[in-house]
């Protein structure tokens, strides 16, 4: 793929890792805005189909701390070239399933290399601007999956419709090709940490505070999945209008996400805490909204809107991570991305639950707002452990 400058600006390795952020956003969300039409394809209830979006979460569950924790000692350039052909394959794969079966596998592979990639990009990124602007720089990145939310996830529900849903995975294995180009001309050659081991990443999962930092956003962040994953559905079925008009809110939920994204990772780099807090609740009192908000596609729009901004909350956690993992940063910024799909798992599954027993497309709703307090819960009692570790730790030292 040639050699790259050895100085490239970092602005250049910045748009080279979202490009893969902007794949891995096209497929993961696109795959949600197409379930309606492969449920059909594939003689499948929408319940049923909301399972091949759990299959990626699970791969993503599964993936990033294996890959994490054995592909450490990889130079970072290498490992996230690898990561991405990977995850083209997976892609290709999807597009040529033959049937529902094959498809949850294919799924689930390309589910795998996700975490790592996201985990590994965050490193990269924060090793190239000072302290304080880290958490708004993997923000850039991270945007590369926002701007999908706008401009690939519509695209790919649009092509569904007109192409059928297999070309929308087609060009999200273009997309990983593209972006093996870019970071192999652009990401800096930073050797593998010739000292890392599974044992010493694996050190991470002994902290409590890595593993509430996880739980806030496995539970926290399945608000968002519950009710997204269904939106299309609830779309034509609840609020009666054409299908056309699915891509246009897809939009509006992704404008909303990368406004949040944004404006959150400024807020963070300020007062880290807080700003979690503050993401969370305003998670849950939009999703408590969306009921009352369906039935019409003008204040349905609006209810996405909000609930999208609430997509901001994982770059937060992400740079909480890297503070309290230790030596064992890969696997826990690896780790931040299986929490992100367990919640992509959970949210659909009970989001789906809830619509099998009745309770309509405009419960997932309420299973989000319950999700997003649990994780407000979760990240309460992180804090509160922390200080009070902190004041034991000043006792101890008088």
């Amino acid at each position: 793929m040639g050699a790259r400058p050895h100085h490239a600006h970092p602005a250049l390795v910045l748009f080279a890792l979202a490009m893969g952020a902007f794949a891995i956003g096209t497929t993961e969300f696109a795959a949600m805005s197409l379930l309606p039409f492969f449920a059909r394809d594939l003689h499948i209830s929408t319940p049923t189909a909301g399972h091949a979006i759990s299959a990626y979460a699970l791969g993503v569950v599964v993936g990033a701390p294996v890959i994490a924790a054995f592909a450490a000692r990889l130079p970072r350039r290498t490992l996230l070239i690898g990561l991405m052909a990977m995850f083209a394959i997976g892609n290709a794969l999807s597009a040529i399933s033959p049937s529902y079966h094959w498809l949850l596998l294919f799924r689930f592979l390309s589910g795998l290399p996700h975490g790592a990639y996201f985990g590994v990009a965050a490193l990269v990124t924060a090793s190239l601007v000072p302290l304080e602007r880290r958490t708004l720089a993997i923000a850039q990145v991270m945007s590369g999956l926002t701007i999908a939310t706008i401009i690939g996830v519509p695209a790919a529900n649009w092509m569904g419709q007109v192409l059928g849903w297999r070309s929308g995975f087609f060009v999200v294995s273009g997309l990983a090709v593209i972006t093996m180009t870019l970071v192999a001309l652009y990401a800096p050659r930073i050797p593998g940490d010739r000292q890392a081991s599974p044992m010493r990443e694996l050190g991470a999962l002994g902290r409590v505070q890595v593993w509430l930092t996880l739980l806030t956003g496995a539970i926290g962040f399945g608000g968002l999945f519950a009710v997204y994953t269904y939106v299309a559905s609830t779309m034509i079925e609840v609020t009666h209008v054409s299908e056309s008009l699915v891509p246009v809110v897809l939009a509006i939920f992704g404008t909303g996400m990368t406004l949040g994204n944004l404006a959150i990772a400024w807020l963070a780099d300020r007062a880290a805490n807080r700003t979690v807090i503050g993401v969370l609740l305003w998670s849950a009192a939009s999703l408590a909204l969306f009921p009352f908000m369906a039935g019409n596609i003008w204040t349905l729009s609006l209810s996405i809107f909000l609930i999208g901004i609430g997509g901001g909350l994982g770059t937060p956690l992400q740079a909480r991570l890297m503070d309290v993992s230790g030596d064992a940063q890969t696997l826990a910024a690896a780790l931040h991305h299986s929490a992100f799909n367990i919640a992509n798992a959970i949210g659909p599954l009970l989001g789906g639950m809830a619509i099998a027993a009745g309770y309509g497309l405009i419960s997932t709703g309420w299973i989000g707002c319950a999700l997003s307090l649990g994780g407000l819960a979760v990240f309460v009692l992180a804090i509160t452990l922390e200080r009070r570790t902190a004041q034991l730790a000043a006792i101890a030292c008088e």
